[in-house]
Order: C-alpha cells, then sequence, then structure tokens
C-alpha cells in the first residue's frame, strides 16, 4: 500500500503511476533528504516524540540507506513516485514501527521545498567559486595584456582604440554582477521551511529553531501557506543563471567573431574546438556555439518555470512538481559554461600584430581630433563635421588620418599644428584618457589593483 493510501479503496493505474512519477530526476536530492530527515530525527527527539534508541536507530538506517544509493544497490521503482517515498519505504522495511515515526509534523510539501533550498545552497556554493576562477582569469589575462592594442565596436564597425585588458574586463564586470547576484540568491535560499507542514503547521511543537540551526539555515519562514507554495527561490535561481549564460553567450560570439581568419585577432586552444569529417583544415570552435546555442535552452528553463507557476492558486499543487527539470538544468548547464569559458580565456593565444595592424588600418583616432579640435576651441557639433570631411578626403585618397599632410588637415582648420600626430597617435590615446573607468592605461591598471583586492575578499 501506497504511504499515503489509508483513504483510498483503488490502486493507482500503473499509467497515472508513471506520468506523475518524478524519480527519475529527483533522485539527485537523496543526501538532502535524508540529511533533513537527520534533522527532524534529532528535533522529534528533543520534543518527546521519538526516544534516543528509535532517534539513533533512524539515523544509523538513513546512514544505510545513503551507502545503498552511493554504491547503486538501492532500488527506485516509478510505484514509489519521489525520492522521499523512496526512501521512507526503505526505512519501513528496516526499521519497521520506528520509521513510521519519522513522518511527525512533516508533510512532502514543506519536505521538498527543504530538500530543495539545502541542494541549492551547495549548488550555488560551487558555481560561485567557479565564477570566482573565471574572474581570476580575466583578471590575469588583463594584466598580461594591459598595453595590447584593438579596435572597440559599435554595430560591429571600428569605433575606438582600446586595450585588450579593458575589452576583457567588461566580461569581468558582468561576470562580477553574476556573482554579486547569486551572493544575494544565497540569502534569499537561506530560509528553513520544514515545520509548515502540508499547508497550515502543526499541533505539535515542533522546534523550528533547532532544525534551522541544524540544517545551517539563517532564517524561518513566516507563513506556511506562503512556504509550501513558494518557488520564488527557483525562479531567483534559474533567472541567475540564465544571465550567466547570457553573458558567457555574448563572450563565445566575440571569441567566435574574433577567432575566423576574417579577424583573426584570436586562437583558440585545440582543446576546445572540433574538426570537420570533410573537411581537413578546418578548426570549429564548437564548445562556444554550444555555450551560444545551450543558453537558449537555460532561458527557456525560466520561460517554463514563470509558465507553470503563473496561474496556481494557493497552496501547494502537483503542477509544482515540474520545477525540478529546468532548474536542475539549468545549474548543471552552467557550471560546465562556466569552466570552458574559463578553459577558453586562459588558454587563447592573442595576435597582437593582427589587432594593432587593424587600429592603424582604421579612422578610429576620428574621436580623437575631434576633442583635439574641442580642446582648442571649436564647437563640438563644428569640430565633428570638420573631421567628418576630413575622413571623406582620406577615403578618396586612400589614406589614413595619421597619414595627412599637414597643410592639407589646416585646409580644415588653421588652428591644427604639429602637435596633432602625436594626440592621434593610438598608443598616446590610451594614455591620454582622463575620465574614470575609460581604455586608458592608468584606468585600465588601476581597475586591476582594485578587483585583485575583491577577489581576495573571498
Amino acid at each position: 500500500m501506497k504511504l499515503w493510501g489509508g483513504r483510498f479503496k483503488d490502486t493507482t493505474d500503473p499509467l497515472v503511476e508513471k506520468f506523475s512519477a518524478s524519480i527519475n530526476f529527483d533522485w539527485v536530492l537523496y543526501e538532502e533528504d535524508i540529511e533533513g530527515s537527520i534533522a527532524h530525527a534529532e528535533m522529534l527527539e528533543k520534543i518527546g516524540i521519538l526516544t534516543r534508541k528509535e532517534k539513533d536507530s533512524i539515523i544509523k538506517a538513513l546512514g544505510q540507506i545513503k551507502k545503498e544509493i552511493e554504491r547503486g544497490e538501492f532500488k527506485f521503482s516509478s510505484e514509489l513516485e519521489d525520492i522521499h517515498m523512496h526512501i521512507e519505504s526503505r526505512l519501513i522495511e528496516i526499521l519497521g514501527d520506528t520509521a513510521r515515526k519519522l513522518h511527525t509534523g512533516r508533510s512532502r510539501n514543506d519536505q521538498v521545498s527543504l530538500d530543495m533550498r539545502l541542494f541549492l545552497k551547495k549548488k550555488i556554493k560551487e558555481i560561485k567559486a567557479k565564477i570566482l576562477n573565471l574572474l581570476k582569469t580575466i583578471i590575469e589575462k588583463a594584466e598580461s595584456e594591459k598595453e595590447t592594442l584593438m579596435p572597440g565596436y559599435t554595430h560591429m564597425q571600428r569605433a575606438q582604440v582600446v586595450t585588450f585588458a579593458h575589452y576583457i574586463l567588461a566580461y569581468y564586470f558582468m561576470l562580477k554582477r553574476d556573482l554579486e547576484r547569486l551572493i544575494t540568491l544565497e540569502r534569499t535560499i537561506n530560509t528553513l521551511p520544514l515545520g509548515s507542514g502540508a499547508i497550515a503547521g502543526s499541533n505539535i511543537p515542533l522546534d523550528r529553531e533547532f532544525v534551522k540551526e541544524k540544517l545551517g539555515f539563517l532564517n524561518i519562514s513566516e507563513n506556511s501557506m506562503d512556504t509550501v507554495s513558494d518557488r520564488d527561490f527557483c525562479l531567483d535561481t534559474v533567472y541567475a543563471m540564465a544571465m550567466i549564460m547570457l553573458h558567457l553567450s555574448r563572450l563565445s560570439e566575440d571569441m567566435i567573431v574574433f577567432s575566423t581568419e576574417e579577424f583573426s585577432f584570436i586562437s583558440l586552444p585545440d582543446s576546445l574546438c572540433t574538426g570537420s569529417s570533410l573537411m581537413p583544415h578546418k578548426k570549429n570552435p564548437d564548445s562556444l556555439e554550444l555555450i551560444r546555442g545551450k543558453t537558449s535552452r537555460v532561458i527557456g528553463d525560466l520561460i517554463s518555470l514563470f509558465t507553470l507557476l503563473k496561474g496556481l492558486p494557493l497552496t501547494y499543487n502537483r503542477d509544482m512538481q515540474e520545477d525540478k527539470e529546468p532548474l536542475f538544468h539549468a545549474i548543471e548547464t552552467v557550471s560546465n559554461a562556466v569552466d570552458i569559458a574559463r578553459l577558453c580565456i586562459e588558454k587563447m593565444e592573442l595576435k597582437k600584430e593582427r589587432m594593432e595592424k587593424a587600429v592603424y588600418e582604421s579612422y578610429m583616432p576620428a574621436v580623437e581630433l575631434t576633442e583635439y579640435l574641442t580642446l582648442k576651441g571649436i564647437p563640438f557639433r563644428e569640430a565633428h563635421a570638420i573631421v567628418g570631411k576630413m575622413v571623406v578626403l582620406c577615403e578618396d585618397k586612400g589614406i589614413k588620418l595619421h597619414e595627412m599632410d599637414l597643410m592639407d588637415m589646416k585646409g580644415f582648420s588653421t588652428i591644427i599644428e604639429e602637435d596633432v600626430y602625436a594626440f592621434i597617435e593610438p598608443k598616446n590615446i590610451i594614455k591620454n584618457r582622463k575620465t574614470i573607468g575609460s581604455a586608458s592605461l592608468y584606468e585600465v591598471d588601476r581597475t586591476i589593483e582594485r578587483e585583485k583586492g575583491y577577489l581576495n575578499t573571498f
């Protein structure tokens, strides 16, 4: 008989059992389910529901079940629906009536919320560590490439001179925001749901403070109806995962483009690429393409959860069983993608001469030439128009701004002097920028030192 089957005359149809079973994916929560059950048993002894002997026997049997699962000896069946019922049924097989006392004051509704929060506490900690390693790798790469010139792009057109360090630090700050989001998420997750029961709590004087301390939670949930129906923490988690993937997808797109022969700014490590079954010369950035592709699925996980929850009445509904697959998928995908991104940044080879050539074979110093005129008193809009006409002339002659004759320049504005060439020299441009957060050597160096201190706080 089912552990909940006392009220029923007929057995569950096998089709319904198969359709409603979640054991094929929620079995991964076995450690958390056992951890929560041990704390619950200790609390039940404290309030007099279990004797010390009963509590000890339950904890010992739970340890045995954990080993059976880890060794692959535990038998899973769709008849028992989920991991909670599997563990409780096996506990009853081992201990009999003593095991039947364990579920006192507890519902699967608050039990599954507990397991998921315990699971996410561990997983978020793991992903935080991976993000930190990625951030450190970016800082190391930036520090080694502080003076490496490259074009910065808007609209996929060369825009202004930057350094590779400043470029890659843009992704550092995206991922730093992701890290801060995970830190906030940890506080959101860190609330004990156990003790809320199915919907309304219990007449049994459950010691929730005791369980909170045992399981290392910071807070206790404050409304039992909200608690058993709350999946905000799952949505917050998948949103955080989707944001990480979004940022890694943008990084992947850049690396894919920069590694093409057309750009040839970088060479990706062989370990992250594959070949073609037909074309011997091909080196395909498959790992990065898959990050870009899998991002769509993680975003889909988020939409799936939003859609799942949007119309549910209070409190628990079986629909909520469907929260786990998108959650587990998003976490696993991010965990792998972060590692791949770190390897990409660590092992990529920069083609510095190619990047610098792209800088000098451009009209990007037009921005600085406009500022040169502005600093000499010409209104910005007028200066902008003057330089625009200079670029047209250069295009007609097939030359760049720094190749213009000084007298030709003076034909556009008499205030232009010999010092203009130093002002629009790319290596000087990255030295002369004044604004905080700009692509200047000073600002990049200051940023790297500040962020190394930040990372050392973890």
